[in-house]
C-alpha cells in the first residue's frame, strides 16, 4: 500500500536567479486545484484575483468543469470581466451561465465596448434581451449598434472608447482636456485631430504631443498620412493593414466618412491568432477549434468531411481496381503502390501550406502567381528526378527487376510535377472563385494524389511489365 503524498503547496515566488516560462504556471494550478477541492475560500481570494486577466482565462480553462464553477460561485463578485474575452468560447458560455443575467449585465457595463460586443455576439438571442434589459441606455446602444455590423467587421471589432480633438486646439488645450476630463479610455495611444465634420485629418501619438510646447497647433505637426478603416472591411484586412503599414491604431469611419471608432494593435494580435488558427484547422477538416466542447458536439462538426475523405478514397480505390489483373501478376506493385501516392502527397502538402499562407498574407497575387506556379514546378521536377533515382534504385535491388525500378521512378516523376502543380493551382483556383482556400484544398489535393500516383505506377506497369 502506497503512503499518502502530501498536499501540494502554493507556488513560492520565484527566485531572482530562475527564468521562469511566460504565462501560468503548473504550479499554480495545482496550488487553486487543492484549494478548490478542499474549499479553502481564503487561499483562492489570494491566489486568484491578483493574476492578469489572460492567466485568468487559461487557468479556468484548465480546469474541469466542477472546479471551475466552483471557482466562480467563490469569486463571485470579484470575478474579473476582463477574464471573458480571454475564454474559449465553450467555457465562456458556461461561465456565462454562472454569473447569470445580473452579473453577465455588471460585467459588460465594465468591459471596453469592443470587449463587450465580442462576449456579446456569441449569446442566443433570448439571453441577449435579457441582458439588454439590464443595461443602462448608453450600454445598450453600444451593443446593438456594435450587432447590426457584419460578423468579423470592423464595425465589430472596433473601440468607441478613444480621444478625438478639434483641428484648432493647441497641445495647451488638449492637455488640458485630457487631465479634466473623466470619460477617457483607460489606455490609448495615439489623438485623432477631426474637422467641423467629425472627419479625421490627422493623428498624433501622445508621446510626440507630451513633448511639444504648449502653444503649438496639432495641426502643425500631426501626421496626415492617415490609414482609415470602413465599418464593414472583413477583419483580416483589417489585419493586413496593421501588418503592412506598422500600425498602433487605426480610425474606423462611415460611408460619410465621419470617425466612429477605434482598431488598436492588441485587438489585431487576436484576429491574426483567430485567423491563423482557423486556416489550420480548415486544412485538417475541423470547423473550429474544439478543446474544450463535448465529444458529441465534436464528432458531429468532423463527421463531414470524413465522409469526403471517404468518398475520394474510394475513387482513389477504383482507379486500382483497374489494373487487379495486373496486381495479380505482379504482386510487387501492391508492395510498392503507396510508396509513389504517399511522396506524391507529401510533396503537394508542402507546396500547398506555403500557397495558403501567402494567399492569407497577401503576399501570393495574380501578379506574381506565374513566377510561384513556376518555382514549385520546378521543384517537384527536381524532387521527382532525386526520389526517382533513390527509389528506382532500392526496388531495382529489393525485387532484382531493373524494369520494375524504372517504373516506379517513372511514376515518382510524374506524381511529384503532379503534386507541385496542384499544390499551386488548387488554391489558387479556389481563391479565384470565392472558396477559402484552406477548407477544400488538402481534400482536393490528396485526392488528385492518390489518383495520379496510382493511375500513374499502375498503368505503367500494365504497359511495360505484362
Amino acid at each position: 500500500m502506497s503512503e499518502p503524498q502530501p498536499a501540494r503547496s502554493a507556488p513560492d515566488a520565484p527566485s531572482s536567479d530562475t527564468e521562469e516560462s511566460p504565462g501560468l504556471s503548473m504550479e499554480l494550478v495545482f496550488a487553486v486545484q487543492d484549494a478548490l477541492a478542499e474549499e479553502r475560500v481564503t487561499e483562492i481570494e489570494d491566489l486568484v484575483p491578483g493574476l492578469h486577466e489572460a492567466d485568468a482565462a487559461d487557468l479556468l480553462e484548465t480546469l474541469n468543469r466542477d472546479e471551475r464553477k466552483l471557482l466562480v460561485e467563490i469569486l463571485g463578485s470579484t470575478f474579473d470581466p476582463e477574464i471573458l474575452p480571454n475564454l474559449d468560447v465553450s467555457v465562456r458560455e458556461e461561465v456565462i451561465e454562472w454569473l447569470g443575467p445580473t452579473g453577465l449585465a455588471r460585467a459588460v457595463t465594465e468591459l471596453d465596448s469592443d470587449d463587450a460586443v465580442e462576449v456579446f455576439e456569441d449569446l442566443d438571442e433570448e439571453f441577449q434581451h435579457r441582458i439588454l434589459s439590464q443595461l443602462p441606455q448608453a450600454h445598450r446602444m453600444i451593443l446593438e449598434e456594435g450587432l447590426s455590423y457584419p460578423e468579423d467587421s470592423a464595425g465589430r471589432l472596433m473601440q468607441r472608447e478613444f480621444v478625438v480633438i478639434p483641428s484648432a486646439w493647441t497641445v495647451g488645450e488638449t492637455i488640458d482636456y485630457m487631465r479634466a476630463a473623466k470619460d477617457l479610455p483607460d489606455d490609448f495611444y495615439d489623438l485623432y485631430i477631426v474637422n467641423p465634420k467629425h472627419h479625421p485629418i490627422g493623428f498624433l501619438p501622445l508621446s510626440r504631443v507630451m513633448r511639444t510646447k504648449r502653444h503649438v497647433r496639432l495641426t502643425e505637426f500631426m501626421e496626415t498620412d492617415l490609414k482609415t478603416i470602413p465599418l464593414t472591411m472583413d477583419q483580416e484586412d483589417v489585419a493586413y493593414l496593421f501588418r503592412q503599414y506598422g500600425l498602433v491604431s487605426a480610425p474606423v469611419v462611415d460611408d460619410a466618412g465621419r470617425l466612429l471608432g477605434v482598431i488598436t494593435v492588441d485587438d489585431v494580435v487576436h484576429i491574426i491568432d483567430e485567423e491563423a488558427g482557423d486556416d489550420i484547422m480548415k486544412m485538417g477538416g475541423v470547423s473550429e477549434p474544439d478543446l474544450y466542447s463535448a465529444v458529441l458536439d465534436t464528432t458531429k462538426a468532423r463527421f463531414t468531411w470524413l465522409v469526403v475523405n471517404l468518398l475520394t478514397a474510394i475513387l482513389a480505390s477504383l482507379v486500382i481496381s483497374l489494373f487487379d489483373a495486373t496486381i495479380e501478376q505482379i504482386v510487387a506493385l501492391a508492395v510498392l503502390m503507396p510508396i509513389v501516392a504517399s511522396m506524391g502527397g507529401n510533396a503537394g502538402t508542402q507546396t500547398l501550406t506555403v500557397a495558403v499562407r501567402s494567399l492569407a498574407m497577401k503576399d501570393l497575387t495574380e501578379a506574381n502567381a506565374t513566377r510561384f506556379i513556376g518555382k514549385e514546378l520546378l521543384i517537384g521536377t527536381i524532387n521527382g528526378v532525386l526520389f526517382a533515382v533513390l527509389a528506382g534504385g532500392v526496388t531495382w535491388l529489393w525485387f532484382e527487376s531493373l524494369s520494375l525500378g524504372i517504373v516506379i521512378a517513372a511514376a515518382m516523376v510524374i506524381n511529384m510535377v503532379v503534386a507541385g502543380l496542384s499544390g499551386t493551382l488548387i488554391p489558387l483556383g479556389l481563391e479565384k472563385v470565392g472558396v477559402d482556400p484552406a477548407i477544400a484544398s488538402s481534400v482536393f489535393l490528396t485526392t488528385v494524389t492518390d489518383v495520379i500516383g496510382f493511375f500513374a505506377f499502375l498503368g505503367l506497369a500494365a504497359a511495360f511489365l505484362l
